[in-house]
This record gives C-alpha cells, structure tokens and sequence, in this order.
C-alpha cells in the first residue's frame, strides 16, 4: 500500500461499528482465483471484503487472510446467509458454516442475501437468528440485501435490531431513489453492488454500459481519471458504501485509486440524472425457494 495514498473514510453504522467506505466484492469470482484476488486486494490497501455463501469462495478469502501479514481486526469481513438456510436453526448454523470456511471466529457484517418474499416468515426467523449472534457477540453488526422499502417496514415491524446495512443494486443507470430514501429515514446504510454498472443495459435502443457514457466520460476526463472511478466517487461523496469486484490486477489497483479528486455537486447531480429505472439484476420479488435454491455446503 502506498503510504502517501490517502486513507479510506469510514462510516460508521447504526450501532456504532465502523465500516471502510470502499470494499472490494468477489461476486461471480471463481472460487480458485479467490484467494490470489483478495490477496492482491489487501496488498493494494483493501480494508473490507464482501462474500457470500452463495458464492462459493469464502474459503478462498479466508485463505487470503490468513496468508496476508495483517491482523484480524484490521480487515472487515462481510458475509450473507443464502434463502436456502433461512430459519431461525438453519441461519445459526449458516454463520457456523461461513465462519468455518473464513476461518474467522467473528464476523464483522452478516446479512440477508434476500428478501425472499414468497416465505417472509422464514426471513424474519432468519433475520431473529442474526441478532442472536449478534447479541452472542459472534458478528459485530447485521443486516440485510437487496431488500426493498416494503420488506424492509415489514422486518422492522417483526424485529427489534434495525439493519446496519442494506446492499443493493445502485450505479447511475439505476440509482433506486425510493430504496435511498427508505435507508436514509430509517439510519440504514445503502450499499451498493454493481457500484458501475457492471451489467450492461439498453439505452435508448443503444447496447451501451455506464462505462461508454459521454457524462462519466466527460466528467472522467476533466479528472484525469476513469468512468469506474468517477462513479465510485460518486457513491463516496453520496455516503455510500460500494464494493467493486475484479480479478485484474490493475483494476483492482484502479478501483481503489479514488480518494484523490472530488465531484462538484453540479457533477454528482449530472450522474444522478443518469437513472434508467432499469434494474440489471433479478427482481426482488421473483427469488423464490423453487427458483433459487441451492443447497450451501458444511464448512
């Protein structure tokens, strides 16, 4: 890490528990390319690392921490329980399986992976397994993701701990204004997955991505900087959390590299207005048990 680099801000979440603003995201990361990307990740002065169980390479993430040189108060993990494990039992002993295979005794942030709308009894049981552990002291903060205003009323209903985070899909193209709105009232942080739009939309009729788009661009090469990296600063300066993902060295070194510049708020209103509508990944309300459920193996 580059000891002139600025140092990641941090926010702090509803119960107090400090969590660095820039994460780095092994979704869709195969399982054998795991270790040596959050490796280089932690090299480049990562500090947070977003996994989940469904994505079947947290014991390649803890492989990369136990082969770094730093402490293990020095990195924030971040886990999620998959569908398949809601229940109150059943989510008790998804944390043992996630912890088992990060090789961790604690976990910094455990969440939902979804809402599960189809058996919102089980999420609720899910969500009451969490503050158990939470209470237990075995994760240092819960939440959820991918959970939109209506589900999150209803678990706030239903439980007494309010999510320290809600991970969602935000980028420019799909800004989910209500989703913002209904963290922001409640004291939620918004985290963003696809923070640029990774997934490629239809625009107009066009086959673009947030990456060709001449306002990131633009804006980009007033900077000196990339489009990835305009809008990563871009949900920094907006008190987002966000958690790219890549295994290439230089992006990874690339994503990073954002603490230098700063939008003006014409420019953060410009990207703002960018907003589609058109969400990239799956609707909340099609994740089904039937659909989606895969079973998580034993640590």
């Amino acid at each position: 890490m580059n000891q002139n680099q600025p140092a990641v801000p941090t926010l702090t979440l509803n119960n107090g528990v400090e969590l660095p603003a820039l994460g780095y995201g092994v979704f869709q990361t195969p399982p054998e390319e795991t270790t040596d990307a959050v490796t280089e990740a932690l090299r480049v002065g990562y500090r947070h690392i977003d996994t989940a169980a469904a994505y079947g390479n947290e014991r390649g993430v803890g492989e990369a921490l136990k082969r770094s040189d730093l402490a293990r108060e020095d990195v924030f993990l971040e886990t999620k329980v998959w569908i398949s494990d809601y229940g109150y039992d059943t989510t008790l002993h998804a944390f043992d399986k996630s912890a088992g295979k990060l090789g961790v005794g604690t976990i910094d942030l455990l969440i939902l992976h979804q809402a599960l709308p189809s058996r919102f009894d089980l999420t609720i049981e899910a969500y009451k397994a969490l503050e158990q552990l939470l209470a237990d002291g075995k994760v240092r903060a819960i939440g959820v993701s991918n959970f939109m205003p209506e589900h999150l009323d209803r678990l706030l209903a239903e439980t007494s701990v309010v999510p320290a985070v809600n991970q969602v899909e935000v980028h420019p193209y799909f800004r989910q204004p209500d989703v913002l709105a209904t963290d922001a009232e409640h004291g939620i942080l918004t985290q963003a997955w696809s923070p640029i739009g990774g997934i490629t939309f239809y625009r107009e009729g066009e086959h673009t991505s947030t990456l060709q788009d001449p306002t990131i661009v633009g804006i980009g090469e007033a900077y000196g900087k990339s489009p990835a990296q305009v809008m990563l600063r871009w949900h920094l300066q907006q008190g987002r959390s966000a958690i790219p993902k890549s295994v290439t060295p230089h992006r990874i070194a690339e994503n990073f590299d954002v603490l230098d510049f700063e939008l003006s708020d014409d420019e953060l209103i410009a990207i703002d207005a960018l907003d589609t509508g058109a969400r990239g990944g799956p609707e909340p309300a099609d994740i089904t048990l039937e659909t989606f459920g895969r079973e998580i193996p034993e640590a």
